[in-house]
Parts: structure tokens; C-alpha cells; sequence
């Protein structure tokens, strides 16, 4: 089995951002953790992984800090999974996939389910990029640059 090569010291934040989870199962554990999913026989049953795949996706998300493992809710012997707040830090990235599918998909039509508000049952406004003042920004408003170093406090002479 050839082991996957690590981001996790790359300087750029989109492939550290892939090193932890870029993995499409990782995604879809999380997804279905956001759909209330907590223990292991029910993202075995909804995914349909090979129990040794997700064990190990599982590990690596606690491990992350994506997941935290708790006792049973209904007080038996089991453990479940729960997003942490690092986890739930995931969602827009997930609302972001959805809306590029729903978007560019060859037959969106045969997409199952709708992204809604909640309280008003309405679809969710597509995700927008803006400035600090408020513009909308597409790729070509946007540019990398270099990160301010940090800067030394200078000893009294």
C-alpha cells in the first residue's frame, strides 16, 4: 500500500487545509455527523464503508480535533461522535461543495434534497465572497501576498 504524502508543513493553507480533510469519506463522515449521524454502525450503514476504512477515518478525525468521541447517549457500553467546534468549522466548506454541484452538476435535477433556513423553510442564499467594506469579490479581485513577519521587540540599551 503506498502511503499517502503529507501536506501538513506546506505553506499554503488550502493544502494543509487537504492534508486533514481532503479525503472524500473524511467530508462525507462529517457531512453526515452535521445530519445527526453519531455512532459508528450508523455511518457504516449510511456510507457503506468497509468497517476497517471508516475505524481508521474516524481515528484520524478525533485525532484532528474534528470529532470527539463521548459515552453513549442512551447510557449503553458504545461510544459516539460528535463535532467539535473545529468540526463545525467545516460547514461552510460543505454548503460551498453543495452550491458548486447544485450549480454545475450535469443533472441537478436528480439531486435528492434542498439546502434550507430552518426557521422559514427557504433555500439558503448561495455563498458570496465579500470585502471588508462589502463589495463582492470574484477570484480576479483577490490576490496572495506575503504574510507580515512578526515583529521583535528590540531590547533597551
Amino acid at each position: 500500500m503506498v502511503k499517502r504524502t503529507s501536506l501538513e508543513g506546506d505553506a499554503c493553507p488550502i493544502a494543509r487545509s487537504l492534508d486533514v480533510i481532503g479525503d472524500w469519506w473524511s467530508l462525507l463522515i462529517i457531512r453526515d455527523a452535521f445530519l445527526g449521524r453519531r455512532r459508528f454502525g450508523e455511518f457504516q450503514k449510511s456510507l457503506g464503508l468497509a468497517k476497517n476504512i471508516l475505524s481508521g477515518r474516524l481515528r484520524m478525525l478525533v485525532e484532528e480535533g474534528i470529532l470527539t468521541t463521548l459515552p453513549a447517549s442512551d447510557g449503553s457500553a458504545y461510544q459516539e461522535y460528535a463535532l467539535t467546534e473545529k468540526g463545525r468549522g467545516v460547514f461552510p466548506i460543505l454548503v460551498a461543495l453543495r452550491q458548486w454541484s447544485e450549480e454545475f452538476d450535469a443533472s441537478p435535477e436528480t439531486i435528492a434534497t434542498i439546502l434550507v433556513d430552518r426557521d422559514k423553510g427557504r433555500p439558503v442564499r448561495k455563498l458570496q465572497l465579500r470585502s471588508q467594506d462589502g463589495r463582492l469579490l470574484t477570484a480576479a479581485d483577490t490576490a496572495l501576498k506575503p504574510r507580515p513577519s512578526p515583529k521583535r521587540h528590540r531590547a533597551s540599551a
